[in-house]
């Protein structure tokens, strides 16, 4: 048995999906106004082996101060129920105002607004997505270079970006998300568009061949097939490749961020750049 069979199939995450939509349904009734599939479960690109399970809920307002404890324990149910990805289901909701910024609460960032807006697929409810506005370049700009800092800019990265023999030792998600998250950043400030693993790889690589494109394109591929931890040839790529993918990403989006009146960031993205290994 392979070890994606192990971890379960696509159809297995729609299952969980689908039980997660359940439990929403019983909790809020019919203050659920919509839920949606989001993120490769909406416009593709699925692989078990690192995929996650993004769902949005959008809630009749105002929100109420027990909404977040009801999807930490929608979470915590799920989980426990031990379905295939059940530890791997990423939660956005809000309402209807929260998303667009008229009420506060909540948890649907920028990026994944928009994702709703262009690849959310309805699984129950009524489409309300005609009601909510569309986010800015600069919100999405500033969304992604926060998310980086916090995702990213840590001590354990750092690790494994100057080690590509320990980074091709860890799990697969780790291993493509660190190589292809630059890669989906650049894209969506490049475009205003959502950084789908695919697109984003391609538009990386047609900007010129270089060892960071070529380590996208092996990411890419490896988020179906792995390789083994003593490939050679994936840790000549990863040390070829991923720090100067890293230098592109910082530098432009320290300059995006300077133009766009945030030095708060550019300044901070300037200081990681400055820390990357040599």
């Amino acid at each position: 048995m392979s070890l994606a069979n192990t971890i379960g199939t696509q159809a297995q995450a729609e299952e969980t999906l689908a039980a997660a939509v359940d439990l929403a349904q019983n909790k809020w009734g019919e203050r659920l106004l919509a839920a949606y599939a989001l993120g490769s479960l909406a416009h593709g690109g699925f692989r078990p082996l690192v995929s996650d399970i993004d769902i949005g809920l959008v809630l009749a307002g105002p929100l109420r101060p027990g909404d977040a404890e009801a999807v930490d324990d929608l979470r915590s149910t799920i989980e426990a129920g031990g379905k295939p990805f059940s530890d791997r289901l990423s939660i956005f909701w809000g309402s209807v105002e929260s998303l667009s910024g008229a009420a506060s609460g909540g948890r649907f960032p920028p990026l994944d607004r928009l994702d709703l807006l262009q690849f959310g697929r309805l699984v129950a409810g009524r489409d309300v997505r005609s009601q909510l506005p569309h986010p800015t370049r600069e919100e999405l700009l500033v969304a992604g270079a926060q998310f980086a800092l916090w995702r990213l800019d840590r001590d354990d990265v750092a690790q494994l970006l100057k080690d590509p023999a320990a980074l091709l030792r860890s799990d697969p998600k780790t291993l493509t998300k660190l190589i292809l998250y630059p890669v989906r950043f650049l894209f969506t400030a490049r475009t205003g568009e959502v950084g789908r693993n695919d697109v984003a790889v391609a538009h990386f690589v047609a900007a010129g061949e270089s060892a960071a494109s070529e380590l996208a394109q092996l990411a890419l591929a490896w988020r179906s097939a792995p390789p083994v931890p003593s490939d050679g040839d994936a840790i000549r790529a990863i040390d070829a490749g991923l720090l100067a993918l890293y230098r592109e990403f910082l530098l432009d989006h320290e300059a995006r961020l300077r133009a766009c009146g945030r030095p708060d960031l550019a300044d901070a993205f300037e200081n990681w750049r400055e820390r990357l290994p040599t």
